[in-house]
């Protein structure tokens, strides 16, 4: 063989152990892969994603700013290179400890639907996953979360929230999902999980994040591993002026399976601070990064079942 020869031989090799590399692994059983995001170019893909700017948003009646975005958050979100960019085939959203527009640290949160509202990508049921790195320190709040494309329960929290993942930077070994449903503020409510990654894992190294959420079902994953299984909430969009209210029976009630039965979004980002997990401090190590490798949806590959009944739980206006 020729040194040529072997050259290209070695070459042809690399490239295939390359695209190897860079093929999706197959779809989990029962699943095809409907959407994705593998960050293998050189840049950002806008017709998939938007941008939060800002440090705080307006309440859910519009009459209110509520700065930190009712979390008394520290950030000011940006959609500058330096707090988001592609590299190496990852996503990669940083905070920095700096002083900019009036805020100490600067973010970025990301989203399927535009800032008017427009869809870029939503989805109603289906698996979605997340391969995700995050970072460690006190005040860190990574977080990859959906929200309703449209509110057709009325605001939050009567047309849902589901968070696939959220963690405290100070607790590095726990990360939590959550629903939060219900009627409009203040009588929103959550329910959810903890779940302490095993073998002293921590979430500064990769872990697949999922959900597989069906009609009146949504099972929460870590590295395929089910850790909480949600059939019980309920939606009311009554409200007194801007505030929600309770229901008072069970006509007063959204259909089950609301709100968890209408198309929702992708959101990403690094929060610093709030009442949430509390503010950094002097341990904390800034630039921090939340590295995300690959962002996928699934739909199943039968039909779905219809809405299984709702799960034990005491709705407001049941006896204690």
């Amino acid at each position: 063989m020729t040194a040529l020869a072997a050259v290209l031989i070695f070459l042809a090799l690399g490239k295939l152990l390359n695209a190897a590399e860079a093929a999706p692994a197959p779809a989990p059983e029962g699943w095809k892969l409907v959407w994705s995001d593998e960050f293998d170019g050189a840049e950002i893909d806008i017709s998939k994603w938007d941008f939060e700017r800002g440090s705080g948003s307006w309440s859910p009646d519009g009459k209110e700013w509520l700065p930190g975005f009712g979390n008394n958050e520290l950030e000011f979100y940006t959609r500058r290179p330096e707090n988001v960019f592609v590299k190496d085939g990852m996503l990669h959203i940083r905070a920095l400890k700096e002083n900019y527009k009036g805020k100490q640290y600067t973010s970025t949160r990301m989203k399927s639907r535009k800032h008017d509202k427009t869809a870029l990508f939503n989805k109603k049921y289906g698996r979605f996953e997340f391969r995700a790195k995050l970072p460690v320190g006190k005040g860190l709040w990574p977080a990859l979360w959906m929200m309703p494309q449209d509110e057709k329960y009325g605001g939050w929290a009567a047309s849902g929230e589901i968070d696939v993942l959220e963690a405290r930077g100070q607790e590095p070994n726990k990360v939590l999902g959550t629903l939060h449903y219900g009627g409009h503020w203040p009588v929103n409510v959550h329910t959810g999980k903890d779940y302490i990654l095993p073998d002293n894992g921590t979430i500064a190294d990769f872990h697949v994040y999922s959900i597989e959420w069906e009609p009146g079902e949504i099972r929460f994953q870590v590295d395929g591993k089910l850790y909480q299984t949600q059939n019980f909430w309920w939606s009311c969009s009554d409200k007194d002026g801007p505030k929600g209210v309770n229901p008072a029976n069970e006509t007063e009630l959204n259909p089950w399976p609301a709100p968890f039965n209408q198309p929702f979004y992708i959101i990403m980002n690094l929060a610093v601070g709030g009442e949430f997990l509390g503010n950094p401090d002097k341990t904390t190590v800034f630039p921090a990064e939340m590295l995300v490798d690959y962002v996928r949806v699934f739909e199943k590959t039968k039909p779905y079942a219809e809405p299984k009944s709702r799960g034990e739980g005491k709705l407001p206006f049941e006896k204690k």
